[in-house]
């Protein structure tokens, strides 16, 4: 009898909630709560009449599962979490979407950060461990003790775009330095000797990777290129380009550290200096961006392999939640030369 009240008790209490659970479903199918349960979870195992009858009795109902409840009993939220620095640049919200849909044909989502600059970074941890996701993907610079605090909490990490500076960490990187040879070599078998580079901010692991791959290949050749800040925005690109065209020696060629910056730059040069590309000034960039394509910019530029390196983080980071422990890897991918009209570019032999 006291069973029996408990559980009308329980049906009035759902019910006064206005929203049918998985008890209702279950009911209605004429199958176990726990067979509801499977039958919702990303890789569940449940027989296909089992399905038919549960899924049918959801419609029926308006019944949707609660994540949140779901985590309970799994010990997982399914959440990622996604620090990414500088959605300005034009490149981010390409990987942000790459990996959205990636993550969610693992059954899980992400719980984005985005940071104004990568030295905001210590606000948005105190976030993550709030929320105790499942783990995370990290498009910003973390310093050695910020990766060992990941360990403390327990939710692996795998970096985006970097590797770990100073401790061992899970990343999955483009090649820059290969990227950035390619970009000075076929420049220089142009012909061209007088450089300029548009640098993105200073807390940028990857624009001060980029700046540092070019002027150390051009230094190889004897040239020293002028170096001018930015802010991986396409004004900062258009203010480098004024610096760099306001010095003694003017250059002949101009390597930005990322397209947006490289659209500055070009904007500037035909509209304020009257500049023809590349016929009086070659302006080359890195990402390789979708407006970089646009007839009107055509840009020079090294292709990122989005696709390649958003599955490549979404399988590290789904096998390092999966298997605790699993230890360090760096993944590397070569980016590919897109050439376009914004620069003169010598031969490869």
């Amino acid at each position: 009898m006291a069973n029996r009240k408990a559980h009308l008790e329980k049906v009035v209490a759902t019910d006064a909630l206005g929203r049918a659970t998985s008890y209702h479903v279950a009911q209605m199918a004429g199958v176990s709560q726990s067979a509801v349960s499977r039958c919702f979870r990303a890789g569940g195992s449940i027989a296909p009449e089992t399905r038919r009858r549960v899924e049918a009795a959801a419609a029926k109902l308006g019944y949707q599962p609660n994540a949140f409840a779901s985590g309970l009993i799994t010990k997982r939220t399914n959440l990622v979490a996604v620090i990414i620095s500088n959605l300005t640049n034009l490149y981010y919200p390409e990987v942000l979407a790459a990996l959205s849909h990636r993550l969610d044909q693992r059954g899980m989502r992400v719980l984005l950060f985005a940071l104004e600059h990568e030295s905001d970074i210590d606000a948005a941890l105190d976030q993550v461990w709030r929320y105790r996701v499942d783990g995370a993907i990290c498009a910003a610079r973390l310093s050695a003790a910020q990766l060992r605090t990941f360990e403390r909490h327990k939710v692996p990490v795998v970096l985006y775009n970097r590797t770990g500076e100073g401790a061992p960490a899970a990343s999955v990187c483009c090649d820059s330095v290969d990227g950035e040879n390619i970009l000075v070599d076929r420049l220089l078998a142009a012909g061209y000797r007088r450089f300029g580079i548009i640098g993105g901010p200073e807390d940028s692991f990857v624009g001060r990777q980029r700046v540092e791959a070019a002027a150390a290949r051009l230094k190889s050749h004897g040239i020293t290129p002028a170096i001018v800040g930015g802010h991986f925005s396409h004004d900062s690109g258009a203010a480098g380009l004024r610096a760099l065209l306001g010095t003694k020696e003017r250059p002949e060629a101009i390597i930005c550290a990322n397209d947006l910056m490289a659209i500055g730059a070009i904007d500037a040069a035909r509209h304020e200096f009257g500049l023809d590309l590349p016929r009086d000034l070659s302006i080359v960039g890195f990402d390789g961006v979708g407006p970089a394509r646009w007839p009107s910019y055509l840009l020079t530029t090294i292709r990122q392999p989005v696709n390649r390196m958003t599955d490549a983080a979404v399988t590290m980071i789904v096998e390092r939640i999966e298997t605790p422990g699993l230890p360090p890897e760096t993944r590397t991918f070569a980016g590919q030369l897109l050439e376009g009209r914004s620069a003169m570019l010598g031969s490869n032999d």
